[in-house]
């Protein structure tokens, strides 16, 4: 049986024609011939953070995302901020170590939704009326709405300031009440234009196959945004046996995208559709998207049970890839500079993570994974990112921090009961490379 992690369906790219898979070779391979090409390298991390329990002795915190913000006059006090779902922001140092912290938005009325933090991302140069700035830009699950934070490495003891405008906007929403629906602002990838300076952030629907674009407007000392494209991905597939296929899962849920990434010296984003695969658009979201690579389970067909609220699966006719086992999610650029480097994206289903040439059709390069030794590794990994910059001598040639979805030792709570437990996980990039082969 495939590994096949989240499964949705849904409608699609344009009206309900199933959109055809030319040009994206079938599968020619299982999980286990992967390991037969080559040895899958196992790198192991040199820290982590603390460990976060998804409980309400916990604060009910789930580690689900990280961004890495180089300080480039000092780099070794650079900083990883990170989504906790539910526990809100938190930021780290480079030895692990929490710094600072954010609630989400409390609920608006009784029985209402929290505020839930699901991606972050970052924006360099931002201009507020006291001068430029970076900004972390974060997607709110649980309000539908961006949020930003802005950078201040001169204050190292609350390095991070809320600049989110009091009357930013629902993302996806049409009403309030809609929000209690959590078809919201999920994934999360943000840009600045090159030629215009203007900056972007993208944010996909949660259950949907919606990509919305925002441009970041500063007003005054706050940050709101104003809505530019709506695209959707397809949801439903020609196969080259004539079948339409449609992942499986609820009704009126489409397969859904969280882990992106623009690619900015391209001008590509690309968006992981968790149990389709990776694609590839232009970064103001016009023009039609590429299937880079699909998931081990494509094609699958599989039948919803309400009752189990899962799905029973047929035979794989073979039409998926042979690199993702899905959920595909994770994704980060490796950028060494005039458009070369590494587009890497997690393999939640195998525990892996996948290279790929950032150049061109990106050409598969190898996959790996961040093993245990000393510091646990990860697994089930949701979020990623990676930085070709030296961060002092920690760090002398960049730095991989990745979530773990299942963080060991296990913890048990008063009743006996394994608590869930996630962190993150910083792994030098001079250990990937000497693994992987990839260039350092």
């Amino acid at each position: 049986m495939p590994e096949i992690g989240r499964i949705r369906c849904g409608f699609a790219l344009a009206g309900c024609a199933a959109v055809a898979i030319a040009g994206v070779a079938p599968a020619t391979a299982s999980s286990a011939s992967i390991g037969a090409r080559h040895t899958i390298a196992t790198i192991h991390a040199v820290t982590e953070t603390p460990a976060q329990f998804d409980d309400e002795a916990g604060g009910n915190a789930d580690a689900d995302d990280p961004a890495i913000w180089r300080n480039n006059a000092r780099p070794s006090q650079s900083l990883v901020i990170t989504t906790a779902k539910e526990g809100g922001l938190k930021v780290y140092n480079l030895s692990g170590v929490q710094v600072q912290a954010f609630a989400v938005p409390p609920a608006p009325g009784p029985g209402l939704e929290t505020g839930r933090f699901n991606n972050v991302d970052l924006l360099s140069g931002v201009r507020f009326p006291d001068g430029t700035a970076d900004v972390a830009v974060v997607s709110d699950r649980g309000r539908d709405r961006i949020r930003t934070y802005r950078i201040k490495p001169a204050n190292p003891a609350a390095p991070l300031t809320d600049v989110t405008a009091s009357n930013v906007p629902r993302m996806f929403s049409p009403t309030e009440a809609d929000v209690e629906d959590q078809n919201t602002a999920y994934g999360l990838a943000s840009y600045t234009d090159k030629a215009t300076g203007k900056h972007y952030a993208v944010a996909s629907q949660r259950n949907n196959t919606t990509l919305k674009l925002v441009e970041l407007v500063v007003r005054g000392s706050t940050i709101t945004y104003t809505p530019v494209r709506t695209i959707n991905l397809p949801a439903s597939f020609q196969l080259p046996n004539g079948v339409s296929w449609r992942p499986c899962d609820e009704p009126g849920s489409t397969p859904q995208v969280e882990g992106m990434v623009f690619d900015v010296y391209a001008g590509k984003l690309y968006a992981g559709q968790e149990d389709v695969g990776i694609w590839k658009v232009s970064s103001n979201l016009t023009g039609t998207p590429t299937l880079v690579d699909k998931v081990r389970s494509f094609g699958v067909p599989g039948t919803y049970d309400a009752e189990t609220d899962e799905c029973t699966y047929g035979a794989d006719p073979g039409f998926g890839g042979t690199r993702i086992a899905a959920d595909v999610e994770g994704l980060t650029i490796f950028d060494d500079g005039d458009g070369e480097g590494y587009l890497l994206a997690s393999s939640q289903g195998d525990n892996t993570f996948v290279a790929y040439d950032r150049e061109g059709r990106n050409r598969y390069l190898t996959n790996f994974r961040i093993g245990p030794k000393g510091v646990d590794g990860s697994e089930e990994c949701d979020g990623a990112m990676v930085a070709n910059a030296s961060f002092g001598s920690a760090y002398p040639k960049g730095l991989l921090v990745v979530q773990d979805g299942h963080n060991g030792p296990d913890v048990v709570d008063p009743d006996g009961e394994v608590r869930a437990n996630t962190n993150f996980k910083f792994v030098r990039w001079d250990d990937v490379a000497e693994a992987t082969g990839l260039d350092d």
